[in-house]
């Protein structure tokens, strides 16, 4: 029998806390174990949560004991280790994590025989008591640091900044106004060394002060850059950049540091930063926006296109969501993504439009045409999430405007309609000649309700068919028309009564009206491109028709560009009584610089058509017929 070998017998644990504390250090392996897997998302999941409710049942055993020291680094490491994995895995510190904070301070101001009023204290005012207790004992400050790191994840993500401050000051023995400053009083924040038989901890209070640090410099550096105050902005950013950034994270730092680069005047240390943050590899959107902002800067307009179309690609990419590591990481302390940052990059549909509209804008119309199609048919075949780009022709839909529309819509119509000559004479002189005048001058700046999220429908269809006429296709110009009267024509017998409540004066004019003759508007530039006059009349009539029944009633006075072209439009007409009366009354200001107009698109674009007179030439040659006039 003596070639038999009797396996060792394992040594008994000297007490019911070795055990326990065997436990604790077996569940924090397999977390980190369990971490490092590359099973199924859903399995990681269901194995986590099972480690989860392990450790809740541990932290219950311990706490349904009467608080002692001996237990309590055991107790408040695994009440961290709790903390630690469910805030991971609910992404979030959910609100009754605070109870469970609460109740480990409890616990430990009953083993200093404090109990009484300072239960009914809040957090504050609890972690206030146990870090000032003269009898606390230094074997408990290891872990009642790392317990306190938790609680300043807590509150920098709840936004309790005063109160994070004054834990910090109370942590590092200072409470004098010049340690007020968040990162320096985090930087200066050091954690006592734990013992070598410690109970294991998933993350350790160095290592969650570094997270909080590194996001709090994130947020601080954020903030100062929508504001406006740069300089700080660099040094908190930089801040962020060494700290323990995650690599999604790292691509948003870096893709910040380049705007703030960018805005500071320094192009060239901007782009380096931007092309860091593609090499990192998580996600290129951010640093691809920022760079065609780069680009528009500096007035490369070819690379400011294509890195919009790199941009359209990679919001096209469907990016499998990572599965929690088990760790509170930098992005659980920051507010959900503002769709009103810098760095939001929106939807596919919205860089596609972003790219359909600069090349409008920059005169490819062949190429705006081609994206603004590819555009329409990503929306209308459902084909990607409808957000971003409102696709509801519902009447409810529309805002209410004011002569923003209405205003550079006459502009057009009547430039067009002066190309006719006489043909026309008689429909202005019987449908319109007392609402012609309403043209002039319309307010000196114009302001399109906001559209954060993106244009609406009818504008995408409108934009799309004045790029498509640019680019010499006026039938398919006429098409991407077609559909949009289909959509919405419908609607126009609806207004009446609403049309009743804006000459009562109690509500503003829809969009919907506007929008139709607007779409007869670029239909009669279609048609007279096609050389078919008689239907561009037919749809430049219906265009002024339907502006007849919206006139506005905020008829202020301001823009010299329209009044321009009413002078000149009457003067084709050979309406000189009403050309000269209106040049007197308008004389004070055609003469005046004033700011741009800020119209859609689609009339900014069909403005750009039209070739305006010289305004000095036009006026001299009205005060010479007056004068002459009068000498006669």
């Amino acid at each position: 029998m003596s070639h038999l070998i009797i396996p060792a017998v394992p040594k008994a644990p000297a007490s019911c806390l070795d055990l326990w504390r065997q436990k604790n250090d077996r569940l924090v392996h397999q977390a980190r174990q369990l971490a490092r897997d590359t099973s199924p998302s859903l399995r990681r999941q269901r194995l986590a949560q099972d480690i989860l409710e392990k450790f809740r049942g541990l932290l219950h055993t311990l706490q349904g004991l009467p608080a002692a020291v001996p237990a309590l680094p055991l107790e408040l490491t695994v009440t961290c280790n709790f903390i630690i994995l469910r805030a991971s895995l609910a992404q979030g510190f959910p609100e009754d994590l605070t109870q469970d904070i609460q109740r480990s301070l409890e616990r430990v101001l009953e083993t200093q025989n404090q109990l009484g009023p300072k239960l009914e204290q809040g957090l504050k005012e609890l972690w206030n008591s146990v870090l000032h207790s003269s009898s606390l004992l230094p074997e408990l400050l290891p872990a009642l640091h790392c317990l306190a790191s938790l609680q300043a994840a807590l509150w920098l993500s709840t936004d309790h900044l005063g109160d994070l401050a004054l834990l910090l000051q109370t942590l590092n023995g200072s409470q004098t106004e010049a340690s007020e400053n968040l990162l320096l009083l985090l930087k200066s924040w050091s954690s006592p060394a734990e013992m070598s038989d410690a109970p294991l901890t998933l993350q350790n209070a160095s290592a969650l002060r570094d997270v909080v640090l590194t996001a709090f410099a994130y947020r601080q550096g954020f903030q100062e850059l929508i504001t406006g105050n740069l300089p700080s902005a660099l040094s908190s950013l930089h801040e962020a950049a060494s700290g323990l950034c995650p690599q999604p994270m790292l691509v948003q730092v870096y893709t910040a540091l380049g705007t703030c680069l960018r805005k500071m005047g320094s192009p060239q240390k901007a782009l380096l930063y931007l092309t860091a943050a593609l090499k990192v590899g998580t996600t290129w959107a951010p640093p691809l926006l920022e760079a065609s902002r780069l680009y528009r800067q500096l007035g490369d307009t070819s690379a400011e296109l294509e890195s919009l179309k790199l941009l359209a690609e990679a919001l096209s990419a469907t990016h499998n969501p990572e599965a929690p590591k088990l760790l509170i990481e930098v992005d659980l302390l920051l507010p959900q993504p503002d769709p009103a940052s810098p760095l939001h990059c929106g939807t596919q549909s919205q860089a596609k439009y972003l790219l359909a509209s600069r090349c409008l804008q920059a005169g490819r119309a062949e190429e705006a045409a081609e994206h603004y199609l590819d555009l329409l048919a990503l929306l209308l075949d459902g084909s990607e999430p409808r957000v971003g780009v409102c696709l509801n022709f519902s009447l409810m839909r529309w805002e209410c405007v004011g002569s923003h529309f209405f205003y550079p819509l006459l502009i057009c119509l009547g430039y067009q309609l002066s190309l006719h000559g006489s043909r026309v004479g008689k429909e202005l002189r019987n449908g319109g000649s007392c609402h012609f005048k309403t043209l002039y001058p319309p307010p000196t700046q114009f302001s399109p309700p906001p559209s954060p999220s993106g244009p609406c429908m009818p504008e995408l269809f409108l934009e799309a068919a004045a790029a498509l006429i640019q680019a010499g296709r006026p039938q398919d110009a006429l098409t991407v028309c077609e559909e949009l009267l289909s959509r919405t024509s419908s609607l126009l017998p609806k207004m009446s009564w609403l049309q009743e409540n804006v000459r009562k004066g109690t509500r503003k004019l829809p969009h919907c009206p506007l929008w139709v003759s607007a779409t007869h508007l670029l239909q009669g530039q279609a048609w007279s491109q096609l050389k078919a006059p008689k239907e561009a009349l037919s749809e430049f009539s219906q265009c002024l028709e339907l502006l007849f029944q919206a006139v506005p009633k905020d008829k202020e006075q301001g823009n010299r560009d329209g009044s321009v072209y009413l002078l000149q439009t009457l003067k084709r007409l050979d309406r000189k009584n009403e050309a000269t009366a209106f040049w007197r009354e308008a004389q004070t200001h055609l003469l005046k610089e004033e700011a741009a107009w800020s119209v859609p698109l689609y009339l900014e674009t069909y403005l750009s058509w039209l070739h305006p007179p010289n305004c000095e030439t036009l006026l001299e040659e009205f005060q010479t017929s007056l004068l002459e006039s009068h000498d006669l």
